[in-house]
């Protein structure tokens, strides 16, 4: 499996961003995704993560803030991020899991000015 996330940016204080995370390979054998983030200094944490069923999970920092979801037809993953501020400056990074293996993409940057 391999894994490519795009659309980050910067972006003023407030403002919005969406986060794609394009996945190919065995995909059809992709349990649950996931994004990560790591920010400067700091230890690479989960921000949300999605199963198979579409059921999300989200870190309490950005509870009410982002949305994860997926298409599996279309082997995509997104992070649609509203109210952004500037401590989710960070690299993100999606993940997936397939029950016998995980699996990193490369990361994009998200900057977040005040």
């Amino acid at each position: 499996v391999q894994l490519q996330a795009s659309g980050g940016g910067l972006v003023q204080a407030g403002g919005s961003l969406r986060l794609s995370c394009a996945a190919s390979g065995s995909t059809f054998s992709i349990n649950s995704m996931a994004w990560y983030r790591q920010a400067p200094g700091k230890q690479r944490a989960l921000v949300a993560r999605i199963n198979s069923g579409g059921s999300p999970n989200y870190a309490d920092s950005v509870k009410g803030r982002f949305t994860i979801s997926r298409d599996k037809t279309k082997n995509m993953m997104y992070l649609q991020m509203n109210s952004l501020k500037p401590e989710d400056t960070a690299v993100y990074c999606c993940y997936a899991y397939t029950l016998v293996e995980a699996y990193w993409g490369q990361g994009t940057l998200v900057t977040v000015s005040s």
